[in-house]
């Protein structure tokens, strides 16, 4: 049976494994308060450190015993101060806490603060996550390679030396060959003086001359067979693994114009900075493309994208012609992964949103993987929206989309609190299909 040993040397004043245990035992609701914290605060401040509070009572520790016999215990743990074997312990009365007193008495249990990392929060958060049909249509030529371990070699850097297999060899080959042990040296050592101070040395001379002779041989053989030789020196071998490279681009479509308010820009930012930080954990090999769009369209960068501000007239079709723009310069779809995800308040000009259903049926939901498309409300319409299908004109053009591409997907969102729900439904973890032999 293998032993994993994990030889990580711990941060200071922390224990790896208890921490492991604590969030694999804890995960649930500490995936409660990062939502709730969410919900009330910035989207951006996922990636931070969190010190969540987790109730007392979740805190324990589970403790196993042996049960002989009936089960009962009669011992008592190690550090009591306050039970002797035998006693009963009473039980809490009914409505409260053990330490419950009257006002301004007593004591009552405070929440335990744990405190999360960045790499600790994300991991949480966006745990059962994942990009819809993440296929690898292509695989790019290999550019980077990872050295991965390969056994052993005769030749190496010295850096590369195994110590401990060094040493086997060394010791094997110094048993085969029968190498005078140092112990044995020098008890014949302590013979050959011990009969060299006896006071009659005629009588012992033969048998000191022997023993001369046999130390003789024993350094001269020890000298020829070396305690490490050449032959027993072995280097940790590795060999070049190519890391296999997924093609697959986010295009980040948002709505800037003055239709949008700050409101609804907030909102859309938001959606886009949860998206962005999905993105950058979970795939670290994925190409992202920022465009956003008043009349007329334009790539950017991630902080104009997120933090620039711009105002115009609406024009939706011109972001879907950029972003097909794009895919025909820098990313032919038959080598890769596209996704988009578009935010809009669906205002727009007169007659564009029947040719940004034209654009998406004729070509982009043919090039794309998986389409999001996420329309801000106000919060009076939410429902209006829920009883009826009428709405903006976009998103009636959009509904003939969904109604036909089975991986285009639409929602709303009226308010902050909305935001991780909606962000959920467009990208849960799919269940994996069982093939039938």
């Amino acid at each position: 049976m293998p032993n994993f040993i994990d030889r990580r040397l711990n941060p200071k004043d922390k224990s790896l494994g208890n921490r492991r245990r604590f969030l694999k035992r804890a995960k649930e609701e500490l995936k409660q308060v990062i939502k709730e914290r969410v919900k009330s605060g910035r989207i951006a401040d996922l990636d931070a450190q969190h010190s969540v509070p987790m109730p007392d009572q979740d805190t324990s520790e589970p403790s196993f015993q042996h049960s002989r016999g009936t089960g009962q215990r009669e011992h008592v743990l190690p550090g009591n101060r306050e039970f002797s074997p035998g006693d009963r312990i009473p039980k809490p009365g009914s409505g409260g806490s053990a330490n419950e007193g009257g006002a301004g008495t007593g004591g009552s249990d405070d929440d335990f603060q744990f405190v999360l990392s960045r790499e600790e929060v994300l991991d949480l958060f966006f745990e059962d996550l994942e990009l819809p049909d993440m296929v690898k249509l292509s695989l790019k030529e290999a550019v980077t390679f990872k050295p991965r371990r390969a056994g052993f070699a005769t030749t190496g850097s010295p850096t590369n030396i195994n110590v401990g297999r060094t040493m086997r060899n060394s010791y094997g080959r110094r048993i085969a060959l029968r190498r005078p042990k140092t112990a044995e040296m020098e008890a014949l050592t302590h013979e050959i003086a011990a009969l060299e101070a006896a006071p009659n040395q005629d009588a012992v001379r033969d048998r000191l001359e022997a023993l001369r002779q046999e130390l003789d041989a024993l350094e001269r053989r020890r000298r020829r067979i070396a305690y490490v030789d050449p032959v027993d020196i072995r280097f940790n071998r590795f060999e070049p693994q190519p890391l296999p490279n997924a093609n697959a681009v986010m295009f980040c479509l948002m709505d800037v114009s003055s239709s949008m308010g700050e409101r609804e820009k907030d909102l859309a930012k938001r959606f886009f900075v949860l998206l962005h930080l999905f993105l950058k954990r979970r795939y670290e090999r994925i190409d992202i493309v920022f465009i956003r769009h008043t009349h007329e369209a334009g790539e950017v960068d991630e902080e104009t994208f997120f933090y620039s501000t711009q105002s115009g007239g609406t024009v939706v079709s011109t972001a879907l012609e950029e972003m097909r723009r794009i895919i025909q310069a820098r990313y032919p779809s038959q080598e890769w992964n596209i996704y988009a995800a578009q935010a809009s308040d669906g205002d727009n000009i007169a007659g564009d949103s029947e040719r940004c259903a034209s654009l998406l049926h004729g070509e982009l939901m043919q090039l794309c993987q998986y389409y999001a498309y996420v329309e801000i409300i106000d919060e009076r319409e939410t429902e209006i929206f829920g009883a009826t299908d009428n709405g903006t004109s976009l998103w009636r053009a959009y509904r003939t989309v969904e109604d036909k591409w089975p991986n285009f997907q639409m929602t709303r969102i009226a308010r902050p609190s909305d935001i991780y729900p909606v962000f959920r439904k467009l990208f849960a973890r799919q269940p994996t299909m069982q093939m039938s032999r």
